[in-house]
């Protein structure tokens, strides 16, 4: 459940040079895998006009002279400073998967218009003269052709699109109060065609470049940070090479355990291609190993501890038809009330995670200890048990939070300790017992995960996100998450206000 934001990890893939070497083509080292398919590229390819607009404005020009021999007039000395981006809009973008191994971004009809500060004059044989200087406005139409490859350097993917035209259609220029002799226009406009060009090109390609492989170390930050609380985390650093198709891409990750210098390792991945479909906008596939090893982590960090405090132990004892074990209550808590008293759970073996068609198995050996404190004495354990507690889970993602719903329980009894003085048998003890796990003991664990995971989840930033329909589906093995989203655009302007 709390993989959903993964998320993350797919939106650097559309945005993003060095080689990366992989020991086989085989899936077998993946862990967790992200495929993306076309209609979610076509869903975040409605925020690239952000990115290129970012691109335009924080691009800088430089400044450019030169000189040109005119008839008549000899030489004259021209400098174009100051330019800046005045206006711009985008009024289409479209993107194409290649089965060559490219995204093809084209952006149609980029209208921009700059304005700086023309100086001219002309020059003797021994000195310059700018003696003139007029302000200048230039429109420009541009088409943009950014042909983005897939790479990877230091185990992450990374977008190269140094693969980036510029097309001009339209260059206008406009100088101010326009009562400059003909010939400055016409010299003028024919050098900028030539050299705006060029310099635009260079700048906003490089822009672009910049910006992309920001978003997409942004992105998979995000992705690593989501799989990390605390001092666990999990290595999503890539297994194999990123895969384009003409409806999808994929990545391939290692999802192995970060866990202080615990190294868990599995090369036995069940991942194929065909586990997944088109169909939805985004897919995760995890392997069960991403999951136990987790789970492991968790139990080493010894998380796995719950106290029950009295108030809750009595809500729970009041659930089930205790007039049958009134006796028994009474027993237990020897007179005292339940404020008095204390249950510590925990976990005494790492869990065993198996995922099935009929949810999320998980096995775990659990200790139960029940203390009461009379009168400011040191508290009495008056109960320990151990038990071997079974629960298949199924587990949905609704209005933004987990919600996991108990399928079984199976509960086998092991060690059992009584300190009390009974009047009657341990068989009717234990038989209270059970039931009180089975009926309020096993909901009470579940209901305070699923806050804790949602949490969890939302304080990396879930919850920012539109996701529709989720579906979390495990089989023998391993677990799918698919789901469709809209973008937040308020995330991405975010990220570009930060980050320029």
């Amino acid at each position: 459940g709390m993989m959903t934001g993964l998320v993350m990890v797919s939106l650097a893939l559309i945005s993003t040079s060095a080689a990366c070497t992989f020991e086989s083509a085989s899936f077998n080292l993946t862990g967790i895998v992200c495929r993306m398919t076309k209609p979610a590229a076509l869903v975040l390819n409605q925020q690239t006009a952000q990115v290129i607009q970012a691109a335009f404005r924080h691009a800088t020009y430089p400044d450019i002279s030169g000189e040109k021999s005119m008839a008549f007039l000899g030489k004259v000395a021209y400098g174009l400073t100051n330019i800046q981006i005045n206006d711009l809009s985008i009024e289409n973008s479209d993107v194409d998967f290649k089965e060559k191994g490219s995204i093809d971004i084209a952006i149609q009809n980029v209208t921009a218009s700059f304005r700086g500060t023309l100086s001219y004059g002309y020059t003797g044989a021994w000195f310059v003269k700018l003696t003139h200087s007029i302000d200048f406005e230039i429109d420009s139409s541009i088409d943009l052709h950014i042909n983005t490859k897939l790479m990877c350097a230091k185990g992450r993917v990374v977008a190269d699109t140094s693969d980036c035209y510029l097309t001009f259609y339209k260059l206008t220029l406009h100088l101010q109060g326009d009562k400059q002799p003909g010939w400055l226009k016409q010299l003028f406009t024919d050098f900028i065609s030539f050299t705006l060009k060029f310099v635009l090109k260079s700048q906003v390609c490089k822009e672009i470049n910049y910006l992309a492989q920001m978003l997409s170390d942004f992105i998979q930050d995000r992705a690593a940070n989501f799989l990390q609380d605390g001092p666990i985390g999990v290595d999503i650093s890539l297994a194999s090479f990123p895969v384009i198709k003409a409806n999808y891409m994929e990545s391939h990750h290692k999802g192995l355990l970060l866990y202080k210098n615990y190294s868990v390792i599995f090369n036995d991945s069940m991942f194929a291609p065909s586990l997944l479909s088109e169909s939805r906008m985004l897919y995760f596939w995890f392997s069960d190993h991403v999951l136990n090893s987790l789970a492991l982590a968790a139990f080493l960090d010894e998380r796995l501890v719950l106290m029950i405090t009295g108030e809750e132990l009595r809500e729970m004892f009041e659930m089930e038809d205790t007039e049958a074990y009134q006796g028994i209550v009474q027993e237990i808590f020897q007179g005292t009330s339940y404020e008095d008293s204390l249950a510590k759970v925990w976990s005494l073996t790492p869990p065993q995670i198996t995922l099935q068609p009929e949810g999320t198995i998980v096995k775990s050996s659990v200790a139960v200890e029940l203390s009461i404190s009379s009168q400011g004495a040191e508290p009495t354990v008056v109960l320990y048990f151990e038990k071997e507690v079974t629960v298949t889970i199924q587990t949905s993602y609704v209005e933004k939070k987990l919600v996991l719903h108990l399928a079984d329980s199976v509960i086998e009894p092991k060690a059992f300790k009584c300190a009390l003085y009974r009047a009657g048998d341990d068989r009717s003890l234990k038989h209270f017992l059970q039931k009180i796990i089975s009926v309020a003991g096993i909901p009470e664990v579940i209901s305070r995960i699923e806050p804790a995971l949602t949490s969890l989840m939302n304080s990396k930033g879930l919850n920012l996100f539109e996701i529709k329909n989720p579906e979390i589906i495990t089989k023998a093995g391993y677990l799918i998450i698919q789901l469709d989203f809209d973008f937040p655009h308020h995330l991405l302007v975010d990220f570009l206000k930060k980050t320029l």
